[in-house]
């Protein structure tokens, strides 16, 4: 089954203090740790909720529900969404950003430039490289970056990415907007609200890191559904933010990219992170070969990926149960951790064999009998899962 739905509405969500980063392990003197298992900003499965808990019951609203993310953007340029660097893209900044290794901010807000284009011909990765990338007053630094959607074209192929640079304009790219900010709690006796103390050996503080934004910037998630405005908790914890729904414009770069393409050419890079294969088994591409490991898309082979490390992909969903299978669980009571996947990356590039549809026209039907997202509840298309944006970078 094919469908046409695209997303109508942007979710800003901008936080009222802090936003739930991670909680680091209880500290010992055996057990000094850092930032361990930190995840932010918080993927679609945890907006998904939101939706849930208001249109409760509303089937026709619920099960044509689509969103991707997460993105971020200026509260004054809210149409100006900023997506994950795709891979074939190379940033470099200045070193007068750096002191000792370190960004020399409170906040890790800076701007870059691509400097460094890849693109696919003969059967390999050949890279263009500007002037910036050999100038020792650049240093490419670090992995994780953002870059405009409205620049998206000009870093599309590499005839427009060359035009760019004849006409004497650069492409700007940025930093995460957001960092971490550690709080030491003391634990807690399960049955009172008591320090532990020196009880066991397990120490009595814990580690948190809340997650602080630039105050000039908001969470952005695509959706084909408004959701009322208002104050919500948001990403764990009590950390509560305040939500806005904006109409998307026909005319705004996501819908030119988005809508616009007849097909995909034969390369794209997906903005959202990639969970593929089935409910027990992660993949980096719908289908896999058992013998000789190749991905492909249906009749269409995986030629070149080009990513970085997997990332992590969790969400809460289903009811607790007692031993009869009878649900017992609470309205207020968190839902159940799923199982942990993995997923391939924003940001990062396929090269098939042959142009592919649109995003809005993959199959979101069981996989792999009718779709070619993994289903759990829902299918993962529900979540933008690898939200595809056209490139033009394989070269004859």
């Amino acid at each position: 089954m094919t469908e046409t739905s695209t997303f109508t509405h942007r979710i800003l969500i901008q936080p009222l203090g802090l936003l739930y980063g991670s909680k680091g392990r209880f500290l010992s003197p055996e057990n000094l740790v850092g930032r361990s298992g930190s995840h932010f900003p918080p993927d679609t499965p945890t907006l998904s909720g939101l939706f849930a808990a208001h249109y409760r019951g509303d089937r026709s609203i619920l099960d044509d529900l689509k969103l991707a993310g997460p993105f971020w953007a200026k509260h004054s340029q809210p149409a100006s969404v900023y997506v994950p660097t795709p891979s074939h893209c190379g940033a470099m900044f200045h070193r007068e950003v750096m002191v000792d290794g370190l960004v020399n901010s409170d906040f890790c807000f800076k701007d870059g430039l691509v400097s460094l284009f890849s693109y696919w011909q003969e059967d390999c990765w050949q890279s263009y490289a500007t002037q910036w990338a050999e100038s020792e007053d650049y240093k490419k630094y670090p992995d994780a970056t953002w870059i405009a959607v409205s620049d998206w074209p000009k870093v599309r192929s590499l005839a427009a990415f060359q035009k760019t640079l004849a006409d004497g304009q650069t492409i700007p790219v940025k930093t995460s907007p957001w960092k971490a900010v550690p709080h030491l709690h003391p634990r807690l006796r399960e049955d009172e609200r008591r320090s532990v103390g020196k009880e066991d050996n397990q120490g009595s503080l814990f580690l948190e890191y809340g997650i602080q934004l630039h105050p000039e910037v908001c969470l952005v998630y695509l959706s084909t559904v408004p959701l009322p405005e208002g104050s919500y908790r948001f990403g764990g914890e009590g950390h509560i933010v305040q939500v806005t729904s904006e109409p998307i414009q026909p005319e705004e770069p996501i819908c030119q990219l988005l809508d616009t393409p007849t097909e995909l050419d034969k390369s794209f890079a997906i903005a959202c992170p990639a969970v593929w294969g089935s409910n027990r088994l992660s993949y980096r591409a719908p289908f896999r070969d058992k013998d000789s490991g190749a991905l492909s898309w249906p009749d269409n082979p995986v030629k070149a990926l080009l990513t970085q490390r997997p990332s992590a992909f969790r969400f809460r969903l289903g009811n607790q149960q007692d031993s009869s299978g009878q649900s017992v669980h609470g309205e207020r009571q968190p839902k159940l951790l799923s199982r942990g996947r993995y997923a391939v990356p924003a940001g990062s590039i396929y090269v098939l064999e042959k142009p592919l549809e649109p995003w809005r026209n993959w199959p979101s039907g069981r996989w792999p009998d009718e779709g070619w997202f993994p289903y759990e509840g829902f299918s993962f298309k529900r979540w933008g899962c690898a939200l595809a944006l056209p490139l033009e970078i394989v070269a004859s």
